[in-house]
């Protein structure tokens, strides 16, 4: 927990309110997006009991086992499932946008627009990434057949899982990690887990989270209580009550679940939202291609390499959605101001005009001072980065302590056209606040991986050559 949402977390205790912990919305909301309330079996490893979804607060869908332990039952309720669910993911594959690629001598082509899941919390993720690998896999022919949308759901499951792990994805969102984002309340993460009291610490405060603490859960796991006092004895005489008690268990979840997605909507989105969706919208694309050309499911676990490739681009996600939500947001930035990786100031001095001809050719090579009250914890021959002009970097020439604070001399590159002469308004001007970060938007590259079959035999590789002792 970060100084900033751990001093929030203390005022909501004493306002008896959440408090906003951002000023923009940082993960993007589809216009027409599937909610999706799953409900698990206690006792039963990913057995489903019922699911609640739909595309309408006013419209939703409910689907039940009767007999979680039935085998059959399981996957008439995946068909069922599958259903609304891939038919809703393969609505958006139809009109396509080219998109410039190899500086504009190329083009390719990607969906204008993309699907959004919403789940309640990460316990529904990790039941939709169960749920998909033991559907995936199933063969639509010989013993024990399942409809062929049962594996296609899998297949679709098992990515909107996948797409979860990766920092700034908005393809599978779910609803508290979403809030807690944007809102502080004071009470304890395990707490903010429970969706109704969540909302009502950001709605109406502490009074009315007291009271909703008490509703339903929002799943995928229920309360023992309900299981042994309610659920067991509908189940073990199969009656036709289950579908109603079931509908009314999981129908204040799913009315908590659109509030939160007004309440998500109420917040301007972050600069760098749409650009994020940009990149959903790519690797949903990719995947519709993948299942029309080739359609193989998933496997059960990555190789070495592949693994390693996947973390480092996981990695370099979380980094590149640290910094965008730093420069989007304020709040988030200010955090980094506290530990002197960011500071804020007041450009003094100025020289757009500064030629650098120390090298083989001139260059363009402006200075300013930036005079600042904030802690500056960077060394001359650092690279700074203004979220104002992410395309130029300012490195550090020197630190000077003042009676206020620090004079900051900075030399400025890139971002300013490519002449002697820097463009209109590209060199911060005497008199300009200006923010300056460690951070960096700056492309990172991928690392380079050897070929799975150069791997050694413990990571996949071809085994060693065995050879005969000697006589």
């Amino acid at each position: 927990m970060s100084t900033l949402v751990a001093l929030a977390r203390a005022q909501a205790v004493v306002a008896g309110r959440a408090q906003p912990v951002a000023t923009v919305r940082h993960l993007h909301v589809q216009g027409r997006p599937l909610v999706l309330v799953p409900l698990a079996m206690a006792g039963e490893a990913n057995a489903p009991l019922a699911a609640m979804v739909g595309t309408s607060v006013g419209a939703p869908h409910l689907l039940v086992v009767r007999q979680p332990r039935n085998r059959d039952e399981r996957f008439a309720f995946a068909a069922g499932l599958a259903e609304h669910v891939v038919g809703y993911l393969e609505s958006f594959s139809g009109e396509t946008e080219a998109v410039a690629v190899d500086r504009g001598r190329d083009v390719r082509y990607r969906f204008v627009d993309a699907p959004q899941v919403w789940v309640p919390n990460g316990g529904g993720v990790e039941f939709l990434r169960l749920f998909g690998r033991s559907t995936r896999f199933r063969r639509v022919d010989g013993e024990h057949p399942v409809p062929a949308s049962v594996p296609l759901l899998g297949q679709w499951l098992t990515f909107l899982a996948n797409s979860a792990e990766v920092p700034g994805s908005a393809l599978l969102a779910n609803a508290v990690q979403a809030l807690g984002l944007h809102w502080a309340t004071g009470q304890s993460g395990a707490e903010d887990a429970h969706l109704g009291s969540l909302i009502a610490w950001i709605e109406d405060g502490a009074e009315a989270a007291r009271v909703a603490e008490r509703g339903p859960v929002a799943g995928p796991a229920t309360d023992p209580e309900f299981d042994n006092r309610v659920l067991a004895p509908l189940i073990a005489e199969s009656s036709p009550d289950l579908k109603e008690v079931l509908h009314d268990l999981l129908l204040p979840t799913w009315q908590q679940m659109w509030r939160a997605l007004d309440l998500l909507r109420g917040l301007p989105p972050g600069a760098r939202v749409a650009s994020r969706w940009d990149g959903d919208r790519d690797t949903y694309s990719a995947f519709v291609q993948h299942l029309a050309e080739d359609g193989a499911p998933q496997p059960r676990r990555d190789g070495a390499v592949a693994a390693a490739a996947r973390l480092q681009r996981l990695e370099n996600a979380a980094a590149r959605y640290a910094v965008q939500r730093a420069f989007d947001d304020p709040l988030v930035m200010a955090e980094y101001r506290l530990t002197g990786t960011a500071f804020a100031g007041e450009v003094t001095l100025a020289n757009p005009d500064r030629i650098d001809d120390s090298g083989k050719r001139p260059v363009l090579r402006p200075r300013i001072m930036v005079a600042t009250t904030e802690p500056v914890r960077v060394e001359p021959g650092a690279t700074l980065t203004s979220p104002a002009r992410p395309a130029q970097k300012a490195r550090v020439i020197s630190v000077t302590a003042t009676p206020a604070g620090f004079d900051v001399l900075l030399e400025l590159s890139g971002g300013m056209g490519r002449k002697l002469v820097a463009e209109p308004g590209s060199v911060p001007a005497v008199g300009e606040n200006l923010l300056l970060t460690t951070l960096s938007e700056a492309y990172r590259p991928g690392a380079s991986f050897p070929d799975p079959a150069d791997t050694p035999w413990t990571h996949g590789g071809p085994p060693e050559p065995r050879t005969e002792p000697s006589r």
